[in-house]
Formats: C-alpha cells, sequence, structure tokens
C-alpha cells in the first residue's frame, strides 16, 4: 500500500469511473482527461477518487460482470501514449461508419506491431509483466481468443473439449488463435502500464484510488473457465444454484443476477488461495477496495439454477470471518470497506466490526421516515463512508425531483434551505458528517440532472454510458470546493 491507513484523517473523494471522462470515441480512458480529472480532484482538495471495477466488460458494458477479476477493461487504454513511445503513427481518426470501439481495436494491433519494431526499450517490461501475471494472463487471453472464435458465446457453450479445457483441445488452441493470444497479453500489459502510471500520479498529489469489488463473478468469465472447482458447477458445466436478493422491499420477486456460487468448502481447502490472488491484483492498482454486497460473505441466498425468479431461494452461510483472518494473514492491514446496504443483520454488522471495517451510508435514503433511520447524518458514526448517492441511485437532483412531498417537506425540515440549493444541501450534509470519508459522485458536485444517471438497476440496456464534458466543469468550482472542505474538516 502506498500510504497510511486512508482513515487515519478526515477525507473527501470524488466518485467517477474512467469511461466516463470525457475525450474521443466511445468512452473515457486512460489518456490526458484523466490526468486533468486528478488535477481537478487535487484542486477542489479532494484526497480521494472513488472507480467502479476496471475489468473488462461483455457488451452491456457493466463492470459488475467482468470477463476476469484479473484483467483490465482494454477500452480504457489510451491510445495517445502510444504515439509517444513511437509504437503508432498519427491516424485521421475512425473511418466512415467505424465504431469508437472497433477503431480503438485496429490501432491497438498496429501498436503491438510498432512494438515489436521500435519497443526495445519495453520488452524487458513487458517480459516481466508476462511472469508476474502468468497465473491468470495465459488463461485469460485464451478465454478471450476462444470466446471470439465461437462468436463470443459464453465458454459453457463451446465444444466439449474446450468446455472442459481438455489438455489437447488446449494446445490446438493455442496454436491456432496464438496471434490474438499475444495481442490481449500486450493489451494486458499496455492497460497495467497506464493504470499504475495514473495512480502513481495521483499518490503523489496525495489523492488514493478507490476500487470495487464486487463479491461474485460473471458466469462467463476466465475465472470461471479456468477454475471450475472454486464453483457450484456440475459435471458439465453447468450452475446448480445461482446469486440473488430475495424479495423486499424494492421488488416483490428479489433479484435474480445470475452469478454462480463459490464452492466454498473447496476455497477453505486451499486455504483460500483464490481470494488471496484476486485481492493481491485489486492492492497493486488500488489504495482501498470496497466489498460490493459484503453481506454475502456472511450469508448469501442460493436460488436453484432452473428458477425464475428469486422467489424459492434460502440463506447458506458463507465463511466470510474466516476468509477475512486469511487475507489480513496474507496481507497484514486490510483497507477494505463493507457495502452494507439494504437488509442487514446482526451477524452481518458482527463479522463487519469484528474486522474493523467502515461500512456505507447514502443520504439519498435518509429522509421520508423518522429520527430512527440509519442513514440520517445524526446517526453516522466515525468509521464509516458516506455518500450523496452511488452510481446505483439517481443523482442527487434527479432524485430530488421526485420525492414525494412527505419526504421533500422532512428533507427541508432536518437540513433547513431551499429547493434551489440542491444537491449542494445534501453535498454538505456528506461533508459535515462525522464519517472520516465523504465521497461525492462527480454529477452531484456538478449539480447535474436525471439524465446523467449511470446506472439503474435492473435495465438490461443503456447503463455504464454517461460521460461528462469539461464545459460542464465552472472555473470558480476548485476554489468553492476546496472552502467546502476547509469549512468541513476534509483537506
Amino acid at each position: 500500500m502506498s500510504m497510511a491507513s486512508p482513515f487515519e484523517r478526515r477525507r473527501a473523494g470524488l466518485l467517477l469511473h474512467p469511461t466516463s471522462l470525457p475525450g474521443h470515441y466511445d468512452n473515457g480512458d486512460l489518456g490526458p482527461n484523466a490526468y486533468r480529472f486528478v488535477d481537478l480532484i487535487a484542486a477542489c482538495g479532494f484526497t480521494v477518487w472513488q472507480t467502479l471495477p476496471l475489468g473488462p466488460t461483455h457488451d452491456d458494458l457493466s463492470p459488475y460482470s467482468a470477463q476476469s477479476v484479473h484483467a483490465g477493461n482494454p477500452r480504457l487504454i489510451a491510445l495517445e501514449p502510444l504515439l509517444k513511445a513511437g509504437w503508432l503513427q498519427p491516424d485521421p481518426g475512425p473511418e466512415s461508419g467505424e465504431e469508437g470501439w472497433a477503431y480503438r481495436q485496429r490501432r491497438l494491433i498496429e501498436a503491438y506491431q510498432g512494438f515489436q519494431q521500435h519497443g526495445a526499450a519495453g520488452q524487458d517490461a513487458y517480459a516481466v509483466f508476462q511472469h508476474h501475471h502468468a497465473h491468470w494472463l495465459n488463461d485469460y487471453a485464451l478465454y478471450q481468443a476462444i470466446h471470439a472464435a465461437h462468436e463470443h458465446r459464453g465458454w459453457f457453450e463451446w465444444p466439449r473439449a474446450l468446455r472442459d479445457r481438455h489438455p489437447d483441445a488446449l494446445a490446438k488452441a493455442q496454436k491456432e488463435h496464438a496471434e490474438v493470444i499475444i495481442q490481449r497479453k500486450f493489451e494486458q500489459f499496455l492497460f497495467f502500464q497506464q493504470w499504475i502510471a495514473l495512480k502513481q500520479y495521483a499518490n503523489e498529489r496525495n489523492i488514493l484510488i478507490f476500487g470495487d469489488i464486487p463479491l461474485f463473478v460473471g458466469y462467463d468469465s476466465a475465472d470461471v473457465w479456468a477454475q471450475r472447482k472454486a464453483f457450484q458447477l456440475d459435471q458439465e458445466g453447468q450452475r446448480e444454484v445461482v446469486a440473488g436478493v430475495p424479495p423486499d422491499y424494492f421488488s416483490a420477486t428479489g433479484q435474480l443476477w445470475g452469478n454462480p456460487h463459490y464452492d466454498w468448502e473447496a476455497m477453505r481447502l486451499n486455504d483460500f488461495q483464490w481470494w488471496k490472488e484476486r485481492i493481491r491484483t485489486q492492492f497493486t492498482q488500488f489504495d482501498l477496495l470496497r466489498i460490493d454486497h459484503f453481506r454475502g460473505l456472511e450469508a448469501y441466498w442460493e436460488v436453484p439454477a432452473q428458477e425464475e425468479t428469486a422467489v424459492h431461494g434460502r440463506w447458506q452461510p458463507a465463511p466470510g470471518d474466516a476468509l477475512l483472518k486469511a487475507l489480513r494473514k496474507e496481507f497484514g492491514r486490510l483497507p477494505l470497506v463493507a457495502e452494507d446496504l439494504g437488509i442487514i443483520t446482526p451477524e452481518v454488522e458482527a463479522l463487519r466490526d469484528a474486522h474493523n471495517l467502515p461500512g456505507m451510508k447514502v443520504l439519498q435514503f435518509a429522509f421520508g421516515g423518522d429520527a430512527g433511520n440509519p442513514y440520517l447524518p445524526h446517526q453516522h458514526i466515525g468509521n464509516t463512508v458516506v455518500y450523496t448517492g452511488t452510481h446505483d441511485n439517481n443523482t442527487t437532483l434527479g432524485w430530488f425531483n421526485e420525492l414525494d412531498m412527505g419526504a421533500r417537506t422532512h428533507l427541508f425540515d432536518y437540513l433547513g434551505g431551499k429547493p434551489e440549493q440542491m444537491p449542494e444541501l445534501l453535498v454538505r450534509a456528506a461533508l459535515a458528517s462525522v464519517a472520516q470519508l465523504a465521497i461525492i459522485p462527480l454529477q452531484d458536485m456538478l449539480a447535474l440532472g436525471g439524465e446523467h444517471r449511470m446506472n439503474q438497476p435492473g435495465v438490461a440496456n443503456g447503463c455504464w454510458r454517461w460521460r461528462f464534458q469539461w464545459e460542464q466543469v465552472e472555473p470558480q468550482i476548485a476554489g468553492h470546493y476546496r472552502h467546502l472542505l476547509e469549512l468541513y474538516g476534509r483537506v
């Protein structure tokens, strides 16, 4: 870890996924706009940048169902550093009708050719990278190559010999797809180089990088294909049970996520090696990590795979205490935050507190009830991360515009102020909280409406695509936020 505990003093940070940065093509990347964003964070006095998971996504672009728990998303690779290194020649941009991702892929292939010709200085670093990451990189690159060759069908639909990883079939695939495999490894080298350089730039400006680790793993992923014994799958690789949450206030049928469940007994037998490797990779990329759906480490909702809703599931115990002890033994201090939103039992709270992990408070959940609501600021404790909203919520302005009169009355009764002061009233409430860390989504700092929302849970299409523009960042914003952070003791 690059610094002391993130919770040794009051801090504040911004939440923005790198795909939401401005720039060319179809999504933000790790190029000049990322560095400019770090400069904005520093100018405002923030000391944390929180992102969503960085793994390679499927076509829905959801970072929470990635194709690997180790790999980085190649869509984030910036082209500018490759031009600077001499591995790419200048280019007018996408050809007519060519989409941004297709253009970026074409340029990354050109970059590998340029690296072979002019990359002598980088060859040693590339060899070290491949050696250091071999435990996941080889399987990931092979998975990607076979995936593409089979029209991006899930590994569980591949021919049996490939699905079940017969050595002869894998050796044949390695030969057949050698070019694609090399390209995928090179892209991971570029991603890690660019991400670590950006992280270093942020750390040098006293900014911590705060990552996010989904508890469960995507079924169609290199991890599940390569390490089937770690998951509850049958002989054919089919899921026996899947993850979700039971019916609650938000959904009468619960949520059926479909992720395979871990075979916790198998994991316990080798002292959680799979988890240690996963966390080790994350700790090279981040200073602090949020564990999404933390409650699943105490007990998880298990639904038979053939069910169409999450209603007919059952709670199963998980060895969260043993896992966290094993991780602590391996890594020492664990800079983890428990995402403990929703219906949380005393057992989950006991697990969180036994390992001294900060939980989360979201102010958008605070209003419309009574003084006992745990999200109201007077209920907060120091060892907590407070948010106005998260990537799954509406923007605070969008949320406020949809509030019923009772909740609005409660909000102004509690905070004072007037409607035209939203969303800053909620931002100030987060900054004033006794929580050691306050995180503000960039949309709330920029007072953007609901059309700028990042994700809507349960909506399959159109999420994860939001991007901001530099014109939305007014020149006086840095001075204003530095004043607020000084006012609330967070600089």
